[in-house]
């Protein structure tokens, strides 16, 4: 079992694409929730056993996916239990828009992972943001609270920006040391 677990809902593969980049910098097991806005099973027995619940949606409408709010939803299970108190916490998301309204999107997985009583870690990485900077580059969109991506809405999964996945990436390599830090 793996200290982090990324749960994620997915509608077209680019959320998926997203968290395979962060779970394979956090070492981390995907959790995937599925078109019905339901678990596998066991799947909450997994995030209660994790250090770290990592919570990714594509930004539709300009928050989470209905499928990842049922799941939100469900969560009130071990909210009532504080179950995830003090566990880490951290999101992602993606959109077709270079904006997109994704930052709504991180402030409702931030929200929930505030009224879990988690401890949010933020991306860590210092913006790409000059007259040179191309969508190859690192945080190329330029979020601190959370990991972002824009793909085009007429593109694959496989069209994604190699600097956003880097960006995903190197965001589960940042939660997984701050898993590590908590264990020392």
């Amino acid at each position: 079992m793996s200290d982090v677990v990324v749960v994620f809902h997915s509608g077209y593969g680019h959320t998926l694409r997203m968290a395979q980049a962060v779970a394979d910098g956090a070492d981390a097991e995907l959790l995937e929730i599925d078109a019905d806005g339901n678990l596998p099973d066991g799947g909450w027995e997994l995030l209660a056993q994790a250090r770290a619940i990592v919570f990714g949606s594509p930004t539709y409408m300009g928050n989470v996916s209905w499928q990842f709010k049922k799941f939100a939803d469900a969560s009130s299970k071990p909210w009532y239990v504080q179950a995830w108190k003090d566990k880490l916490a951290a999101g992602f998301t993606n959109s077709a828009g270079l904006s997109g309204d994704k930052l709504s999107t991180l402030y409702t997985l931030f929200t929930l992972a505030m009224q879990h009583g988690m401890l949010w870690v933020s991306q860590g990485l210092m913006p790409s943001n000059t007259k040179a900077t191309t969508r190859g580059d690192i945080n190329n969109l330029v979020s601190y609270s959370g990991a972002m991506a824009q793909s085009p809405s007429d593109g694959s999964a496989a069209d994604m920006s190699g600097g956003d996945l880097e960006t995903a990436r190197l965001f589960g390599e940042r939660i997984a040391q701050q898993v590590a830090r908590l264990k020392d």
